[in-house]
């Protein structure tokens, strides 16, 4: 069965389409990119990668790293958000595209949940690309409630990433995202329904 690539940019709803997607089908194998990145910052490896390119600055007196400050680099400064990628992404990538080589010959679908999946020329591993997107104006309401940040930082942190408008350029499929959950589910059954019809065969 395929691997199908899901991405978009923050706040545009792609946890949510995965769960949508889970229910649909439960016996899917499922990759988080996010929840990679998050355990790799506990590998005591990486935490030195960070140290040296970041400072002991960005940890606290018992060694965890904080997250909110080295958040707050990062989207301030672009060579830092790249140096950042540098550490965690190659890590990402060897593991996600491990979990779809062992999936390929599985009856299940894999779906890889990767915010920076273009950026990272990921798409090339997908068989599909799902893109979850909304309007600009919706993006930044919802990025503004959900971090309780001003408008110039969310603006901020989605500038800081490839335009949406790009990304659904380069999209195999559009799940559009300004409505509510069961409008974001009924986009995701129609999809399902559909590749369940395909034959499937690399790109």
């Amino acid at each position: 069965m395929p691997a199908i690539g899901i991405t978009g940019g923050i706040c545009t709803g792609k946890s949510t389409f995965c769960e949508c997607l889970r229910e649909i089908l439960p016996a899917a194998k499922f990759f988080n990119a996010d929840q990679a990145a998050h355990d790799l910052v506990e590998l005591p490896e990486v935490k030195q990668e960070i140290r040296e390119k970041f400072g002991r600055g960005v940890f606290s007196s018992d060694r965890a790293l904080n997250r909110a400050k080295l958040r707050a680099i990062i989207f301030g400064n672009a060579t830092r958000k790249r140096a950042l990628e540098r550490i965690l992404h190659p890590r990402i990538r060897r593991q996600w595209r491990a979990e779809a080589k062992k999936h390929r010959n599985s009856p299940d679908f894999f779906f890889a949940d990767i915010p920076l999946l273009y950026e990272t020329g990921g798409e090339t591993l997908c068989d599909r690309v799902v893109v979850v997107a909304l309007s600009y104006k919706v993006q930044l309401g919802r990025l503004m409630q959900r971090m309780s940040i001003k408008p110039s930082e969310a603006k901020q942190m989605i500038n800081s990433q490839m335009p949406l408008d790009e990304k659904i350029r380069r999209a195999d499929h559009v799940a559009w995202n300004n409505g509510d959950r069961a409008t974001l589910a009924k986009q995701a059954r129609f999809l399902v329904a559909l590749w369940q019809k395909q034959s499937w065969t690399k790109k």
